[in-house]
């Protein structure tokens, strides 16, 4: 039986923020991978490296396993990857190394191997999968081991949709696969091959509770001009509603969690989906948290927030983007700045967290647009908020837009690092010092908030009502401090 040693390339501690954070979701995209392939008869393994020190820690299971193949394949539900930060980039290449000294066959999968496969091939991969990638693995593997068992002296994988390798000093690129359309036919992530105890220590000591991902759907149909699809790109398929309850129920069975990130770019856009979905979910009396990302308008549809809210959910993360609709015409978005406001008044009242995504930067964004996305937040005080500046991505028209000053620089290399990398009204740290501004000025106004409801109902008082009052008087000066210096910036760097 053939051997499989699947790996992936995020280090969280290669990520000082996420480290510090303290919530790793296990890499879903490669345990899907593993699980197809022992349903095809190999022998799989993992070797996670979420928590590790270094690529170096590959040796040991590469000694141990001694496998005919090593698959470097990185989960493409996560964000995280799809930043293809360089700390990352650099690990994965490392471990091929490794992987090429214990005689492996190296593939990858990855956003950033698919952008940059050219790379990926000179540090040593044998091949590269571009796009999604379960169909591609299967026939890949069985064509190379069916080609070693022939004897075949020119192998030719030119059959092969969606691959990328190098033959007699040239790279041929196939054409792109077709994504999958019925996602049911796929087996359920193979969870039993990683331990889970890390992920939950880590989870109970930063946030008290323990939360799992899953995915229900693939791909995005929206034309935001910034944002990157080189995995699923603009198809949208989904799981059943069954399909997805199934495997509630055996996670909750097997590692009880509390809580559920549905790490879906778009959550629930099938008609009638979020309506069956949470039918069954009261139907099993599966009784769970989960959060979601959603656009403003797709909220609005009938019923989608009372569903949502029927089937558990607590906290639904917006692509606000802006509170300049400029900007959001300019970003291709598709939305409006009024749909933002009522879809959080919506789900206020429905007792769901509204959270925004935000991002300052795009070209052609002033001071004028700038301060209306601080009075948005401030006006309708989400629950959180995730501020980013804008980030070019490969395949994007925004990208195309920018490219040309990326020369030195075109991929951060953290997660925070949140460099503007090209031109743009103010220079980078203009923007480091705006995203530390919004922060204070946010958190001030959360905290008058909870003074202004204890004036108006003294009896809502707690003793954390306290804290929020103490906060106050913080938040104040320090969100005072932190515009000085924007302005300060603001004047200097014009």
């Amino acid at each position: 039986m053939h051997k499989i040693l699947f790996s992936h390339s995020y280090f969280m501690r290669f990520d000082p923020k996420q480290w510090a954070t303290g919530q790793p979701y296990a890499p879903l995209g490669t345990l899907q991978a593993a699980a197809l392939m022992r349903s095809k008869g190999y022998a799989v393994s993992l070797y996670d490296t979420m928590f590790s020190f270094g690529p170096e820690e590959i040796i040991l299971p590469l000694q141990e396993i001694k496998p005919d193949f090593f698959v470097l394949y990185d989960d493409g539900f996560n964000y995280l990857t799809k930043m293809c930060l360089t700390n990352m980039r650099e690990a994965a290449f490392e471990m091929m190394k490794f992987a090429r000294q214990a005689g492996c066959t190296i593939i990858v999968s990855s956003s950033d191997a698919t952008d940059h496969f050219e790379q990926y091939l000179q540090e040593g991969a044998h091949f590269v999968i571009l796009g999604e990638a379960e169909q591609t693995l299967v026939q890949l593997v069985q064509t190379i081991i069916q080609n070693q068992e022939a004897d075949t002296a020119q192998q030719d994988y030119m059959h092969i949709p969606g691959l990328a390798y190098a033959q007699e000093g040239a790279v041929i690129k196939t054409l792109r696969r077709d994504v999958m359309k019925d996602l049911d036919e796929l087996p359920l992530p193979a969870w039993d091959i990683i331990d889970m105890e890390p992920y939950r220590k880590t989870w109970l000591r930063t946030k008290g509770y323990f939360s799992m991902n899953m995915a229900t759907t693939r791909g995005c149909p929206f034309k935001c001009n910034w944002c990157a699809k080189p995995i699923y790109g603009n198809r949208y398929n989904t799981r059943s509603p069954q399909h997805v309850v199934a495997e509630l129920k055996m996670l909750k069975e097997k590692f009880s969690f509390d809580h559920i990130w549905f790490c879906d770019d778009i959550f629930g856009l099938k008609p009638g989906w979020v309506h069956e979905f949470a039918n069954l979910v009261e139907k099993e009396k599966i009784s769970f948290r989960f959060k979601i990302q959603a656009r403003a308008d797709l909220l609005l549809q009938q019923d989608y927030i009372s569903d949502l809210a029927r089937a558990g959910c607590e906290n639904i993360w917006m692509g606000a983007e802006s509170g300049s609709q400029k900007i959001l015409d300019a970003m291709d978005k598709g939305t409006k700045v009024e749909q933002i406001t009522e879809a959080t008044l919506l789900l206020k009242k429905n007792n769901i967290h509204p959270s925004f995504f935000i991002q300052f930067g795009y070209p052609g964004e002033t001071r004028q647009d700038i301060w209306k996305t601080i009075q948005m937040i401030n006006t309708l005080l989400p629950y959180e908020i995730g501020i980013s500046v804008s980030y070019p991505l490969p395949g994007t028209a925004f990208y195309e837009k920018v490219k040309a000053q990326l020369q030195y620089k075109a991929n951060w290399t953290d997660s925070d690092e949140l460099a503007l990398m090209f031109h743009n009204t103010y220079a980078p740290s203009f923007y480091k010092q705006l995203h530390r501004y919004v922060h204070k000025t946010y958190r001030k106004h959360m905290a008058l908030d909870v003074v202004k409801k204890l004036l108006r109902r003294p009896s809502t008082f707690r003793i954390s009502s306290i804290k929020k009052t103490v906060s106050l008087f913080y938040y104040t000066f320090s969100a005072w401090a932190a515009k000085q210096k924007l302005q300060k910036l603001e004047n200097q760097l014009r």
